[in-house]
Formats: structure tokens, C-alpha cells, sequence
């Protein structure tokens, strides 16, 4: 088919083909028939299908996105084939989108499959980015282009991840997805960031795919001939010229990542990467202790700690990424090191223990202000007045075992006040007895 033309393929996933459903039994064992389906239905944009963008479209055939957008103006080289998801020596020449299509062809033939040989610019914005795609995954090397990419995605209300630098680098363990006011160590996505609040108002709100490696050799000199300029050896204006080493594996870890981030958002299922800072342990020592003070002050009749060094590593770092629980948008870091001398952690349910899913982290005017209004919500409860108390009863939470569940009127009214924050909460202590296989519920 010509560039630009769709392929209509029959029939379709949700057709009810029995070679389909097979296809992707596995995909709904994992995320459940009803997400498989939102994925199937899913349209996706890729730009750029060099190293990462080939194997980030080919994990996302093979995960059932049913429509992809392949866009690259440019051709499978020789060189290339240490890192790209399936060109063979039989596709040197041709260009990467088609080369991509014929393959997926065969491994998805029901794939509505969009061939764009072009490149991303202002000028094609809408021929790139039209027909409403759920999803575009960015994974160009140029920083103009990445730029003009990111801000129309951010225009359009277009969900998009963009791809940092893979090259020169070979650590699998420190491959991140972080917000673009935290790619600090990622010289692309650095500059990118500085672009996007430069030229477009944009400091956050972008997901990034980036490795926190320092990158392992320089770019390839080049020497240009006498009289010569770099410019003259650009195939294409204000591109790199010099090329930088590449180590296949990390490319491929890249968009192997990137369509993860993808489907899982997609399926409603979207997980959240480790946060990239570091903190030594005399922080999470200090935050133990914090809790102990705030445990005591309780009193020696309601002072319950359910947790130890190792579980406040986990919750500071792990659910609550060092950032009061208020605060867990963004933030502008200027490095890898994280403070945390004003935060403090607390009960979320004065009722439950303090365990693993029911202990938030706030500053310490947050906390202080928290306690000060659950000890009243608690009182009124615990004395009976009907008119503050709706029932109290049960058991939840991980070590909850006789802590009654509390129900206020006080804490409802709040609860309405501020329900995204609430529901944000009580999504990460979901999220917590998920990973330790805890029982209960801390929600009040």
C-alpha cells in the first residue's frame, strides 16, 4: 500500500475471530477480558523507529493495540541492525516504517497498520496527529523536533511518553519513567525540558522514559574536509551529524519499557515506576523515629507501631516518593538527592495501627494538623455523639486485629471536600496491600 494509506484488515479482535481471541489469551489472563478489549481498540502513534520506537511498536502489536500510526522518514542502514526490534539484512534500503508494517503483517495480520514515511514537524502536525490517537509514544533523537512534538501532544490533550537517550549507555536496572521536571540525569530529556518552559510554558506534565546511567563514551568524531562545515554533512537541517555508540540491548529495554507504560495505562492499569532520587539511611532512621515520637504522644493506651526500619524505607521511597502525600504531582528537582527534613509520617485512621497501609506522609504542619483533627473526629466517635458518628465496628488494616473501624460524620464532610486527595491516598495503600498480600481497609 502507499505511504500514509491504512490498511482495513478483516477480521477484527473484537469480531469474535477465534485465532485473535487465542492470539491474545495470555493478555487477558493478565489484565482481564474487559481491559484486553480497551487495549484491542486502542489507537497508537509512534514517531521515530529506530532502536527504541521498533520495539516499542512491535511490543505493542504484540500486546493487541489493533491500530498503529509508524511514522519515520527514515531507512533500515546495516547499522542499524544491532538494535532494531526485527529488520534483517533483506531490509537494508527499505524505509523503517514499511519495514516494520511487513513484519507486523505477519505477526498481527488483523492490525489496522497507518505507514507514514514522513518526519515529524510543525507543518505535519495534524497529518501525524489527527484522528484522535489514545496514545502517541515519542521516540526521536532530535531535540527541535521532540520539542514540536511534545508541545502539540500537550495542546491537543494527547497522553504521550517521550523517550530520552538510550545511547551509550548499558545499565538494564536504571531505566526510569518520571515526570519531565525530574529529568535532571538524562541530558536529552534535560534539554528537552528546558525547551518545552522556554518556548512553550510547559515545565511538567509529560512523562518521560529515561535511564539514570551516565552516558559511557562520547560521540564518534568526524573530520570534516578542508573548507568544509558540520552543516555539510547533515542529511537533514539542525540533525546530528556525529553519531554515538549504541549498545542494542538498551534500546530495546527502552521500548520494551515505553510500550509497557503504554498498554498498562490503556488496560487501566498503569504502574508506578520506582522515583529517581537517592536518600542514605540515616533519613529513613529519622523518619522512624519521627513516627515513634507521634506514636507516643498518643499515649501508652493507643500507641501501636506496626512497622520497622525496613517498611519505612519501603512507604517513604517506594509509595510516597519522598513528597508529602498533598504534594505527589511533580516536583523540580535539581538533583538525585531527595530531602525529607521536613516530612513526618502518620496515622491515616486514628482507629487502625500504625502499619503498612494505614501510615501517610505529610510535612509536619500537615501532620500536626491531621492528628490534631482525627484525635477529634476519634473523640467524638469514641463518647457516642450520634451526631458526629454514623457506626463504629470491624476490623482492617495489615496488624489491625482489634482496632475498630471509625465512621464520622466530620471525616464524610471532609472526605467530600477533598475527595481526589482521599481517593489518591487510599489508592497508595491499595496499592501497598497489593504488594505485601494484606487484608482490610483503612478507608474512614
Amino acid at each position: 500500500e502507499s505511504a500514509g494509506e491504512a490498511v482495513k484488515p478483516e477480521p477484527r479482535a473484537e469480531d469474535g475471530d477465534e485465532i485473535v481471541a487465542e492470539h491474545f489469551t495470555r493478555n487477558v489472563q493478565f489484565f482481564g477480558g474487559e481491559a484486553q478489549r480497551r487495549v484491542a481498540a486502542s489507537f497508537v502513534v509512534v514517531i521515530g523507529l529506530g532502536g527504541v520506537g521498533s520495539h516499542c511498536a512491535h511490543m505493542l502489536l504484540r500486546s493487541g493495540v489493533s491500530h498503529l500510526r509508524l511514522v519515520d522518514f527514515d531507512q533500515v542502514s546495516l547499522s542499524s541492525l544491532n538494535r532494531h526490534a526485527v529488520a534483517t539484512r533483506g531490509d537494508v534500503g527499505i524505509s523503517k516504517a514499511e519495514c516494520l508494517a511487513a513484519h507486523f503483517r505477519q505477526i498481527y495480520p488483523e492490525a489496522t497498520l497507518d505507514v507514514r514515511v514522513a518526519m515529524y514537524d510543525e507543518a505535519a502536525e495534524e497529518e501525524l496527529l489527527g484522528g484522535a490517537p489514545d496514545f502517541v509514544v515519542d521516540c526521536i533523537d532530535n531535540i527541535d523536533t521532540k520539542v514540536h512534538l511534545l508541545a502539540a501532544c500537550v495542546r491537543r490533550g494527547i497522553r504521550v511518553l517521550a523517550c530520552g537517550g538510550a545511547g551509550a549507555k548499558c545499565d538494564p536496572t536504571r531505566v526510569r519513567i518520571v515526570d519531565i521536571a525530574e529529568s535532571v540525569v538524562d541530558p536529552l530529556a534535560r534539554a528537552v525540558r528546558h525547551r518545552l518552559k522556554r518556548d512553550h510554558g510547559i515545565d511538567d506534565g509529560v512523562d518521560v522514559l529515561l535511564s539514570t546511567e551516565k552516558q559511557r563514551c562520547e560521540l564518534v568524531p568526524i573530520e570534516a574536509s578542508d573548507g568544509a562545515s558540520m552543516a555539510d554533512y547533515q542529511v537533514v537541517p539542525n540533525f546530528r551529524v556525529r553519531t554515538i555508540p549504541v549498545f542494542g540491548a538498551l534500546p530495546a529495554i527502552f521500548g520494551m519499557a515505553a510500550a509497557a507504560h503504554v498498554v498498562t495505562t490503556l488496560a487501566g492499569q498503569a504502574f508506578d515506576s520506582e522515583p529517581v532520587f537517592r536518600m542514605n539511611k540515616k533519613q529513613y532512621e529519622t523518619q522512624l523515629e519521627r513516627l515513634r515520637d507521634r506514636e507516643d504522644a498518643r499515649g501508652s493506651d493507643t500507641a501501636c507501631m506496626g512497622v520497622d526500619l525496613e517498611d519505612v524505607m519501603y512507604l517513604v521511597k517506594d509509595v510516597w516518593h519522598a513528597r508529602s502525600a498533598r504534594a505527589q504531582g511533580s516536583t523540580k528537582s535539581k538533583g538525585m538527592w531527595q530531602h525529607t527534613g521536613g516530612l513526618h509520617l502518620t496515622r491515616w485512621n486514628p482507629a487502625l495501627p500504625a502499619c503498612l497501609d494505614n501510615l501517610v506522609l505529610l510535612t509536619a504542619d500537615e501532620a500536626d494538623a491531621h492528628d490534631a483533627e482525627t484525635r477529634v473526629t476519634s473523640t467524638r466517635v469514641t463518647t457516642g455523639d450520634a451526631d458526629d458518628a454514623d457506626d463504629a465496628g470491624g476490623v482492617g488494616g495489615a496488624g489491625g486485629a482489634g482496632c475498630a473501624r471509625v465512621y464520622g460524620r466530620a471525616r464524610l464532610q471532609e472526605r467530600e471536600r477533598e475527595s481526589a486527595f482521599v481517593a489518591s491516598v487510599e489508592a497508595r495503600f491499595r496499592r501497598v496491600r497489593r504488594d505485601f498480600g494484606l487484608q482490610g481497609d483503612t478507608a474512614w
